[in-house]
């Protein structure tokens, strides 16, 4: 109602206004044009003008049969006796004053845009936010109510435990009395922390979909501005406008760009950043106590926050949110292929077996690029061999065809993914080999794609040797069937070389170094950590380090070699057999290593499944059977 009497007020002034220039503009336009001073003089004289209205210099005449007409004097001094000499009436009148709209119009008019000038320069300063100019201190939290927010604990999959954690949240706000009748108290914050894409906003939404309350959502660098003091503004701000509509859940996203431990730095402790945290202790756990507001924050740097920040009290409870297991994948798979037409032969536990340390948003990249796939090829529905080439585009990189490379080359990088292939095929404790190919992808002439046969969450030292020596097949082959060394394997003696440095410096891996972390204070100084940085071993020490890293990679590329140059036969099959079709899968891979002619690749059948079934190698985790 009040934007419609808004409006109403709006035009009638600009009807006001339209019809004052109209009338202005017909009154002028009545009088005829102006007639030359000569003429005038001329009809005076032939006594057709009765009267003369004389205006400064302007001459309103009118003639005997009732015409206007005017003129305009060139200041001669005899007009007046003249006029007196032909008897014709003489009026006059002062020169006519600019209305008073005009006068208004044209003096205020420098002061007004002056003024205009100003406030628009002010909230483009601002970004144009609520409050106008004056809009430096306000929040700028997006609330969501319960109409706006419509996600639940049914979208979120793949973190049960931490879906746990957070329901007592859902059920004190629904309930409080449950937990005040025996004097407990309802966590003041909780930290979700995790990698990136683990769905930890996601999980906050949840919590306020579910509990029907509002959820103020902003992230911790909408609260640092160029001006001071601004930060600090906007967390009491957000707060105050929390209370109002308590309860309900702040969730302050990325809170390690405000929360950032105190006194790090070279430039003290008094600058914007440590106000605005400042008074987000206080508002969290200050003199006044904020009943029924609830902070949730998420970050994937817990390491950096500041102690204060950590205490009970402000955020009470950690809330991990991992990196989702065989199950939970599965789980994600589902809500997301809820989105998406799927065909009847796919399978989510097989995919979700097939894409280990994979998030949630890399899951949902997933599905997107299976569809995308699918609508290529101009599919009604999205089949397995389109979420096989998804998964070999995310995990490989995207394949480049129209790269041309020279016929050596090409037999070069067949020979090198061979060798890592043979190496890791003999050798135990070593992931399946579940794809390999020579067609250029991402960065890389040619991948050999390994995949676990289950979900792993620590490394053991056979394991760790073992994946030292597949990384130097590669350069081995190259040496022993091409006679030459390539720039191919770069990126292998860089992993293979920081592999043996931890298990020495940091795992405690090597017998005659023993269970001792070597190295130096690596801290960062902008992190609160020292500014210098002090070595806790000797230089003598170090040299031991070094020999021992040098030992155990020349034992693991001793090793490498020999069991290539043990099975050369199946090594150039292999290379034959990647120059002819560019690509092996699993099942091609083994039947060159069990001393038989390699079966030809699959044709994708009409179901649109190009999945081998499970290799004899213990890789059925890394492969798919065919659906029945």
């Amino acid at each position: 109602m009040n934007n419609m009497m808004k409006n109403l007020v709006i035009w009638l002034v600009i009807g006001l206004v339209l019809m004052t220039v109209f009338n202005q503009f017909n009154t002028r336009q009545a009088i005829q044009a102006p007639m030359e001073y000569s003429q005038f003089i001329d009809e005076v004289k032939a006594g057709r003008i009765a009267k003369v209205t004389i205006e400064g210099r302007q001459l309103k005449a009118t003639t005997n049969d009732g015409k206007r007409v005017t003129s305009y004097s060139p200041g001669d001094i005899w007009l007046v006796s003249d006029l007196l000499k032909y008897g014709v009436k003489i009026e006059a009148k002062p020169e006519e004053e600019p209305s008073l709209l005009v006068n208004i119009f044209v003096s205020w008019f420098p002061m007004l845009l002056l003024i205009g000038v100003w406030i628009f320069f002010m909230r483009q300063m601002q970004g144009g936010g609520r409050g106008g100019a004056f809009s430096f201190g306000k929040s700028r939290a997006r609330m969501l109510d319960e109409s706006t927010n419509t996600v639940t604990f049914a979208d979120v999959a793949g973190c049960e435990e931490a879906k746990e954690e957070v329901s007592e949240l859902v059920d004190f706000l629904r309930d409080p009395s449950k937990f005040q009748k025996l004097g407990g108290r309802i966590p003041r914050g909780v930290l979700m922390v995790g990698s990136p894409g683990t769905g930890k906003t996601l999980l906050a939404r949840a919590i306020a979909g579910e509990a029907k309350v509002p959820f103020f959502s902003i992230s911790g660098s909408d609260f640092v501005e160029m001006f001071v003091g601004v930060g600090a503004a906007r967390v009491r701000d957000m707060f105050e406008q929390a209370k109002k509509s308590a309860p309900c859940i702040v969730f302050i996203d990325e809170i390690d760009a405000v929360g950032r431990q105190r006194g790090a730095g070279l430039g003290g402790g008094n600058d914007e950043r440590e106000q605005t945290l400042n008074q987000l202790l206080v508002e969290m756990d200050g003199f006044e106590a904020n009943v029924g507001v609830i902070v949730i924050a998420a970050t994937n740097r817990p390491d950096v926050l500041d102690p204060a920040l950590m205490r009970p009290g402000r955020f009470d409870r950690q809330v991990v949110v991992p990196l989702p297991d065989i199950r939970g994948r599965e789980q994600i798979l589902m809500v997301h292929m809820r989105k998406v037409p799927i065909a009847p032969d796919v399978k989510a536990d097989i995919i979700a077996r097939g894409t280990p340390g994979f998030s949630g948003a890399d899951l949902a990249n997933l599905v997107n690029e299976a569809a995308l796939f699918a609508a290529r090829k101009t599919k009604r529905l999205v089949d397995m061999e389109d979420f096989e080439r998804a998964k070999d585009k995310i995990m490989m990189g995207a394949e480049r065809r129209s790269l041309v490379m020279p016929e050596e080359e090409r037999k070069n990088t067949a020979y090198h993914e061979s060798g890592h292939v043979v190496v890791a095929k003999l050798l135990p404790k070593t992931d399946p080999v579940h794809k390999v190919t020579i067609i250029p992808r991402g960065r890389a002439l040619g991948v050999t794609m390994q995949l676990p046969a289950e979900d792993r969450y620590s490394q053991d030292r056979d394991r760790l040797l073992n994946t030292i020596a597949v990384l130097f097949g590669g350069r081995i082959a190259e040496e022993i069937f091409m006679h030459q060394m390539t720039t191919g394997a770069s990126n292998d003696f860089e992993r293979a070389t920081d592999i043996a440095r931890r298990m020495v410096t940091q795992w405690g891996m090597s017998d005659s170094m023993g269970t001792m972390v070597y190295g130096e204070n690596e801290g960062e100084v902008f992190l609160g950590r020292s500014i210098t940085t002090h070595k806790n071993v000797s230089e003598e020490t170090m040299r031991q380090v070094d020999a021992e890293i040098r030992r155990i990679i020349d034992m693991q590329y001793a090793l490498a070699r020999r069991l290539i140059e043990e099975n050369r036969g199946k090594v150039e099959i292999m290379a034959a057999a990647l120059l002819e079709w560019e690509t092996l899968d699993a099942d091609q891979l083994n039947d060159i290593m069990a001393g038989k002619p390699p079966r030809a690749p699959k044709v994708p059948v009409a179901s649109g499944s190009s999945m081998p079934p499970p290799s004899t190698d213990g890789a059925a985790g890394a492969t798919a059977p065919a659906p029945s």
